[in-house]
């Protein structure tokens, strides 16, 4: 029989304390003063309880880059960060392009058991932009893919993205775009505008982002179809997307947390782990895509999760190889961004990281309600905790993190991944322990 647990007087999303008894893999019973009853008891006083976070953007690496992450790497990375699914990248070696590389990636996620691990499916075959990957295959596998993107490449080629559109929509899957004409960021190094010019580094211009986002929703208002936006970043951005919404296009978008954080100043140190791409942008572009979130034009939160060795990051900038975890740090940061700036509620945080991007990738049993009957995938957050962010908060292979050394609110305490403790009181629970 599996370990159950009586959660004591957390708050679910915020609201009135309440004990919660997890049982067999399900939330048994919610109320108060409820007896142990054998239970293991956690004192869960001024702990905010969530239903399990859900990231539909992470680069887990594997199969071919196991020097930045591994799945396993991974999810433990996603655990620690309150995670209970991590939606899988597909730029691995040899690309999740076919049924076979999807299910492999989901067999690695099994076997480590800290989170569920759902593949997505890349939409040309290598990431090439050139003809369109297995998507019914990927579709009917066992990985049961509904979100396909070439993440990293633009599908650039209007006519291809318009197919993969009108392909998916024959099983509800939806196409998640990486917006950036590929011609107007030749060299690009940081965000074009002052800085950049300051520095004399290439720049990467807003309307990269938004002259690609534009045309695909007419794209997909025209073929009637799913469209997610990655990664979104600029101002521009949010308005398209807001008169997209307004005249009904079935449009979802994601910002990162380090778009909700950080700004195209840090780049002036000439220090890579600030090098990403979208790239960091103006504080006005900040503002706007906190607003976009705040007032649900920006649908989610995700990640990017993108790690890379050492020796990708510790080299002169123009070297430098793009990407940030982000795992361990999302909570945290959007508590900061969006909770201590009263722009979001916890109600509005189980929402963007945890209801609706389980819903946009059609991943059943995930983003559920606190509720008897429901799957035991919880997160509880002290969010009168924190401290500066070091190396230990990381658990993956990588560790180029732009947080590092900043101080941020809130700590995750436990994270419970089908009723298995994947984090005890902020300490990963062993790997021989969790694989079921």
């Amino acid at each position: 029989m599996s370990e159950s647990f009586l959660i004591r007087g957390a708050r679910p999303e915020g609201t009135d304390a309440v004990d919660v008894r997890l049982q067999d893999g399900i939330i048994a019973e919610i109320g108060t003063g409820l007896s142990a009853g054998g239970a293991t008891v956690i004192d869960a006083d001024g702990l905010v309880a969530l239903p399990g976070l859900v990231d539909l953007h992470t680069h887990l690496r594997e199969p071919g880059y196991e020097a930045s992450e591994t799945v396993l790497s991974g999810s433990r990375a996603g655990a620690a960060g309150g995670f209970t699914a991590l939606f899988a990248m597909p730029n691995t070696s040899p690309v999740a392009d076919t049924a076979g590389v999807v299910e492999q990636e989901l067999a690695l996620g099994e076997a480590a058991g800290y989170v569920t691990v759902q593949p997505i499916g890349a939409v040309t075959v290598g990431q090439k932009g050139e003809r369109l990957a297995e998507l019914g295959a990927m579709a009917r596998s066992r990985a049961q893919v509904r979100v396909f993107s070439d993440d990293g490449f633009c599908v650039w080629d209007p006519l291809i993205m318009r197919r993969a559109l009108e392909y998916v929509k024959a099983f509800d899957g939806a196409v998640a775009q990486h917006a950036q004409d590929p011609r107007l960021t030749e060299g690009a190094q940081m965000n074009e505008g002052t800085v950049s010019a300051e520095l004399g580094l290439t720049g990467w211009p807003a309307v990269a982002e938004e002259s690609i986002i534009a045309r695909d929703v007419l794209l997909a208002e025209h073929v009637g179809s799913r469209l997610h936006v990655c990664h979104l970043s600029t101002a521009g951005s949010v308005d398209i997307i807001r008169w997209a919404k307004k005249r009904g296009v079935n449009v979802t978008a994601e910002v990162t947390p380090h778009h909700l954080l950080l700004t195209e100043d840090l780049a002036r140190g000439y220090d890579a782990r600030f090098k990403v791409n979208p790239p960091l942008r103006r504080e006005e572009d900040v503002l706007a895509v906190r607003e976009g979130l705040a007032d649900g034009t920006i649908d989610i939160v995700a990640t990017d999760h993108a790690p890379h060795p050492a020796e990708a990051k510790a080299c002169e900038w123009s070297a430098a190889a793009n990407g940030m975890v982000g795992l361990e740090s999302a909570l945290r940061v959007v508590q900061q961004s969006m909770v201590d700036t009263g722009l979001l509620d916890w109600a509005d945080v189980a929402r963007v990281l945890s209801r609706t991007p389980a819903r946009i990738g059609r991943l059943a049993g995930h983003g559920r309600p606190i509720a008897v009957g429901e799957p035991a995938h919880l997160t509880l957050h002290d969010p009168a905790a924190g401290g500066v962010f070091t190396p230990e908060d990381l658990h993956g292979r990588s560790a180029n993190s732009p947080y590092l050394g900043r101080e941020l609110p809130g700590r995750v305490a436990w994270t419970f991944h089908g009723g298995v403790a994947t984090l005890r009181d902020g300490v990963l629970t062993a790997a021989e322990e969790i694989v079921r």
